[in-house]
């Protein structure tokens, strides 16, 4: 696998696309926003900050919220990390007494503007949130009745719930430093350890769902497969039957790959024996992440993109609008529509790295 960039190789559910096409050619082409889900109450000792930020990395903001409230650096919380490149609106928090008023407008500038402000009882914690909401442009694509065509194929079978290349880091970095600490080498940051394990548990998954496409095993389940009940993150194993293909087909399941870790892997039968058999050459990788006490869990592995809908600008743009769960990533869906050029990168070169 080619490590530079470990998400190329991946299999495509319908072969690879035939249109190419450019996105993040300018911030406002790329609109992501958090939802919820729930109801924050109001009151309480947390106060919650909805930040709409453009060209701003969610660390950086979380600092200039730490630094304005007095707070630690790792007293900021927030739900999930947001690019830099684009337009997104992001939920923090950050705890300040219930008698305390903190004035947080030297927040806002050219690239930072607070949406809402409201209290809450407890601290926002890592993917809390219900979904993203993405608003997507495409430009310069070369042949758009491909595009439209796989548009209709993604609605009616989702994709591959592929980990996207950023959880990878740079140049797939991250994996480079997982085989350092499979291979007996200690990673003292606890942060970055955190990182190369997901990492490492990231590309394990998405090899067994690129396998699991590849021999059309992709919507049909295999015996002794895992099941996910969709919306939650309860799982189950049973053993096939109508009742099992109708809630599939329904949409009440979904069917789950293992993420390795310390704990009874959790397919079985013949799909643990598949699940076996492609990790075998990653061996060292699980017994690694046994011996770390990472919690043996699942993904599903299809991806389903809500209130998908494209738009026509041109003959060569479209925009897309759709609604992923937490977790998700939208260049596992655009992978499947269109052969992208993240113009980002290319202006990213010509500039300092990103704010810390």
């Amino acid at each position: 696998m080619n490590w530079q960039d470990p998400v190329e190789s991946l299999n495509y559910l319908n072969g690879k696309p035939a249109a190419n096409g450019d996105i993040r050619t300018e911030d406002a082409d790329f609109i992501v926003e958090e939802v919820l889900g729930f109801e924050l109450s109001g009151e309480g000792e947390h106060v919650c900050l909805f930040i709409e930020k453009q060209g701003e990395n969610t660390i950086y903001v979380a600092k200039q919220i730490a630094k304005i409230s007095g707070a630690r650096n790792r007293d900021v919380s927030y739900s999930g990390l947001k690019d830099r490149h684009g337009i997104t609106r992001q939920w923090f928090s950050v705890a300040v007494p219930v008698k305390t008023t903190i004035d947080f407008s030297p927040l806002e500038s050219e690239t930072i503007r607070i949406v809402k402000q409201t209290r809450h009882l407890k601290k926002l914690r890592t993917g809390c949130h219900r979904l993203n909401k993405f608003s997507i442009v495409v430009r310069n694509i070369d042949d758009l009745a491909d595009v439209q065509a796989r548009i209709e194929q993604i609605k009616q079978q989702g994709v591959p719930n592929y980990f996207g290349s950023q959880r990878f880091g740079h140049s797939g970095n991250n994996l480079n430093l997982a085989k350092r600490l499979f291979g007996g080498e200690e990673i003292r940051d606890r942060k970055l350890r955190g990182l190369v394990i997901s990492a490492a548990r990231s590309l394990l998954f998405n090899l067994l769902v690129s396998q699991r496409v590849k021999q059309q095993r992709f919507a049909q389940p295999i015996d002794g497969d895992i099941f996910r009940l969709s919306g939650t993150r309860s799982f189950f194993s049973e053993a096939m039957s109508d009742t099992l293909l109708a809630r599939l087909a329904e949409g009440d399941i979904q069917i789950a790959a293992t993420l390795p870790g310390d704990g009874d892997w959790l397919t079985k039968n013949d799909a643990l024996a598949f699940e076996q058999q492609v990790l075998s050459e990653y061996q060292s990788w699980v017994d690694g992440l046994i011996e770390l006490r990472v919690k043996v869990d699942c993904r599903p592995i299809k991806l389903e993109g809500a209130n998908l809908s494209m738009q026509v600008l041109n003959e060569h743009s479209i925009r897309l609008d759709f609604d992923l769960p937490t977790g998700s990533f939208a260049t596992a869906l655009l992978r499947e529509l269109v052969n992208v050029v993240d113009c980002s990168h290319k202006s990213h070169l010509s500039q300092q790295g990103p704010r810390e």
